[in-house]
């Protein structure tokens, strides 16, 4: 749940500049809520989408997917990341949005961190690659994994309104995505 200190930091390569002002697919992803949720539409009640993408989630006792995990910049957080926009959930949707996580993880997996993270919104899976193939999302292979590297799209009427690429760090991003929030009403 602590980040190491020591961690690479990511740096932005261009692999999101393309993404504000993106029109969002019409795409239904499998959800650890058990519906399918539609990536361009916001849910009822919200005026924007905060879709969260991270690399994996790992298990309490389980190894990484390679042991030079922690080398990686930006694959490292995922966890602590996912609990920060928990612990925010209610000031995110004060400021008018709703979240949503999204990976390549079956949702079988997601599932399970949901429950033992107690998450009070929706992990996505991308697993086969739809919406990260349709938007052009920047991912990585590792252990012959297809990852998603982390970004987070806020989505308004359908368009990608603002595109947080990299996030670093991870643990701190959803008290960033929640000023610019307020900032954007």
């Amino acid at each position: 749940m602590i980040l190491p200190t020591g961690l690479p930091v990511p740096s932005d390569d261009g692999a999101c500049d393309h993404l504000p002002g993106a029109r969002m697919p019409a795409l239904s992803l499998p959800s650890t809520g058990g519906d399918a949720f539609r990536v361009d539409l916001v849910p009822g009640g919200a005026e924007r989408l905060v879709l969260y993408a991270y690399p994996r989630t790992g298990r309490p006792g389980e190894d990484p997917l390679v042991p030079d995990w922690d080398l990686i910049p930006g694959a490292r957080g995922c966890t602590p990341e996912s609990c920060a926009f928990r612990d925010h959930a209610g000031e995110l949707r004060a400021a008018g949005a709703t979240v949503a996580g999204l990976s390549t993880q079956d949702t079988a997996y997601q599932r399970e961190a949901a429950e033992r993270l107690r998450l009070p919104f929706p992990l996505l899976s991308d697993a086969s690659l739809e919406l990260t193939g349709a938007l052009g999302l920047p991912t990585t292979r590792v252990a012959g994994t297809t990852l998603l590297r982390r970004l987070t799209l806020v989505i308004r009427g359908g368009v990608v309104e603002h595109c947080f690429y990299p996030v670093f760090p991870p643990d701190g991003h959803a008290a960033q995505v929640l000023a610019w929030l307020r900032d954007h009403r």
